[in-house]
């Protein structure tokens, strides 16, 4: 298992790029993109707080969580870019979320980071954490590994098919493209989507469980 703290402490993160995730950026560079309608996006795995100030500084309320002291005392360190907040914590745990309530989630790279075998259990919390309508957008980096890298992972890779797979017992694919705009290397590597949690079920009625 990764000690992401002990990486964030080595400076060992060449994930870290220092500024917001391209896809991010052209996502939101569209007036009509749906979190501009959320209260408050959740941005989990959301290292030094990159991606939370772009919500941010766009009038998007934005709350990062993430496993790491070290990274959420740096992004705690940034200037502030408008209504954001950092939490550290485990994702699978819950403690972190308290009362807090959340309309919409923006996923870049803690995806393709945890363990493959987590990926339905992701899937559930997301889905328990967001209302019916609730957004669920994220960039999906499906080859995730530089020239050099070990494909054992992490980062780990994914399919499409695995991805939808995964979330649509819960909730309905929006919008799908690749991005114009990636970090440099990562071109035609990822894909941008929006997902839309499902209404919920009649009362009474269990949440699907998606199939092993």
């Amino acid at each position: 298992m990764t000690n992401w703290e002990e990486r964030w402490q080595r400076s060992e993160t060449p994930w870290e790029k220092g500024r917001a995730a391209p896809p991010l950026e052209e996502l939101l560079d569209d007036p009509g993109c749906a979190l501009y309608r959320a209260r408050r996006v959740l941005v989990p795995g959301c290292g030094s707080g990159n991606d939370v100030r772009e919500l941010a500084r766009r009038g998007i309320g934005a709350t990062g969580l993430d496993l790491s002291p070290t990274a959420i005392a740096r992004a705690r360190c940034c200037a502030r870019a408008g209504d954001e907040d950092y939490l550290c914590g485990d994702l699978f745990d819950g403690v972190w979320r308290g009362d807090r309530e959340f309309d919409a989630v923006w996923e870049h790279t803690c995806f393709c980071a945890i363990d493959p075998g987590l990926r339905p259990a992701y899937a559930q919390v997301l889905a328990d954490l967001l209302p019916a309508g609730g957004v669920l957008a994220g960039v999906f980096f499906l080859t995730p590994w530089d020239p050099g890298e070990d494909e054992q992972g992490p980062p780990f890779g994914a399919t499409r098919a695995e991805i939808t797979g995964l979330f649509e017992p819960w909730f309905e694919l929006r919008k799908e493209q690749v991005p114009a705009r990636s970090y440099p290397g990562r071109e035609g590597r990822e894909w941008l989507t929006v997902f839309a949690r499902r209404e919920l079920p009649n009362p009474g009625v269990a949440d699907p469980v998606p199939s092993a």
